[in-house]
């Protein structure tokens, strides 16, 4: 099957919404955990630097990643070096950028073939230095304009990145909660997880995906056609047959896990 995500991604059209999961998957020693980041694990903040860890974050990420047997990424559109800030000094197997940098379990780095950026990020500073409200989020293979404080620009940033988007070659557009996202378009968050689950020690496990926004329904659909469990985390039309209600609800269920896994494993062990 073509795994070639769309040069142009749009939400999913409005659907009646899942039946509410009266609670969210058990994890087990057989759980392959994808998190999304923004949304996710954190509240969207004003600004992307201004975003608030929890302080309990870390130390569950890092109880799961043991639990798990390392079988725990992030999948963000954020940059490597934001996610590693945020969570130091905890280093998890990561896909950064939508997937154009990814470092996997063994800390191997690989990264999407280069695309030519100029024409989109000429375009985005162009509208920056119009309408200040706007923010620039500048990656390595990757493009984020946000405009969360002048929504009334929305039609109007779309239609310029559109058309700047249509002089470069091997880019795609992505539009998320009050951002548009720029990256290559070999790459998403799905063939992210695709390429997890083909290693150590994510491969022959359940996928179980977390995630917030438009931006996650390629990783959604990706779990689900590999048999696992996709959760969206707020309201909105998905591809997810899981929900939750918040990033709060969703960290109360990651708290919970390790001592889950840990009475499965012990469970387990022979008499």
């Amino acid at each position: 099957m073509d795994m070639q995500p769309s040069k142009h991604l749009q939400a999913p059209s409005p659907a009646p919404p899942p039946a509410r999961s009266p609670s969210l998957p058990r994890l087990t020693a057989d759980t392959a955990l994808f998190l999304d980041f923004d949304g996710t694990l954190v509240e969207i903040a004003s600004q992307p630097q201004d975003v608030q860890i929890p302080s309990r974050l870390g130390n569950t990420l890092a109880a799961l990643h043991t639990q798990l047997g390392g079988a725990l990424a992030l999948v963000s559109g954020r940059r490597l070096l934001d996610l590693d800030g945020f969570l130091a000094p905890l280093q998890l197997p990561s896909a950064a950028e939508h997937g154009a940098q990814r470092r996997d379990a063994a800390g191997r780095m690989s990264r999407a073939r280069a695309t030519d950026l100029r024409q989109v990020l000429q375009a985005a500073q162009d509208l920056v230095a119009q309408y200040p409200a706007l923010v620039l989020e500048q990656k390595e293979q990757a493009l984020s304009l946000h405009y969360r404080h002048a929504p009334e620009l929305e039609a109007m940033c779309l239609r310029v990145m559109r058309a700047a988007l249509a002089r470069s070659p091997g880019l795609a557009l992505i539009q998320g909660k009050y951002v548009i996202d720029l990256r290559p378009a070999s790459v998403s968050k799905g063939t992210a997880i695709e390429a997890f689950m083909a290693e150590t020690p994510f491969a022959g496990r359940v996928p179980v995906f977390a995630g917030d926004d438009v931006t996650d329904e390629d990783g959604f659909e990706q779990v689900l056609r590999m048999g696992g469990h996709a959760i969206k985390v707020g309201a909105g039309p998905s591809l997810a047959r899981l929900r939750c209600d918040s990033v709060a609800a969703l960290a109360a269920w990651l708290q919970s896990a390790p001592t889950s896994l840990s009475a499965t494993r012990f469970e387990s062990m022979p008499l």
